[in-house]
């Protein structure tokens, strides 16, 4: 993904930066989600297990016309 801002797919207008947040059960903590490579697997203590697979923050934009949200995996650096 080009540091440009996308088009919306759907009705080809405008599409603003932001990102998406989320929380932990108790609503204590908020996150900025992650993309993960691979399929899920459970992890007792920690959720999901994560260890020797790539990870990377999301990034995500909402078409300014329609609400369309597309988010983008962008490479730590």
């Amino acid at each position: 993904m080009r540091d440009e801002t996308p088009e919306c797919l759907r009705c080809k207008r405008r599409m603003s930066l932001g990102y998406t947040l989320s929380s932990d059960q108790h609503k204590a903590t908020r996150m900025i989600p992650f993309w993960v490579e691979g399929t899920p697997v459970k992890s007792f203590w920690q959720g999901y297990m994560i260890k020797n697979r790539r990870v990377m923050s999301t990034v995500t934009y909402r078409c300014e016309k329609c609400g369309l949200l597309e988010s983008y995996a962008k490479a730590q650096g």
